[in-house]
């Protein structure tokens, strides 16, 4: 079961509670070890309630980070400010045109649905195919 750092989760959920009520996104990196190292903000373009877009210029800037400290990406993040955190049919469009440039990597939603006890959950997107996986939060 992968695990995801206290301190990482928190910087995720307080980007989401940040960004509330648009959707927040980022980027997960992993160290040379594979385990998640950073998180990336990333600006969504859509600047919306109901979906995200990563900024092309923000990709670019975090994928040249990693590059440099020969991470690599583990996961992209995004918020759902009104619903479970469970992939969206946009969702999974979306992870379906990035299998390409990021095959095998996994998507965390984090549900606003109640900002007291955001909730963080971890899949597989292939194909329109959903899997979910179970992750620690250390």
């Amino acid at each position: 079961m992968p695990e995801l750092d206290g301190v990482l989760y928190k910087e995720i959920v307080e980007q989401a509670l940040r960004e509330f009520p648009n959707e927040c996104c980022g980027v997960v990196a992993a160290n040379g070890h594979g385990r998640p190292a950073k998180i990336f903000p990333a600006r969504n373009i859509d600047a919306s309630t109901a979906t995200y877009r990563i900024d092309p210029i923000d990709l670019m800037r975090i994928q040249d980070e990693i590059d440099a400290e020969d991470w690599r990406v583990w996961a992209f993040f995004h918020s759902h400010t009104h619903s479970e955190a469970y992939p969206s049919r946009t969702d999974r469009e979306q992870a379906s045109h990035a299998q390409d440039w990021y095959p095998g990597v996994r998507y965390l939603i984090v549900s606003l649905t109640d900002r007291e006890q955001p909730e963080l959950r971890s899949f597989f997107m292939l194909d329109g195919n959903v899997e979910e996986e179970e992750l620690s939060i250390a």
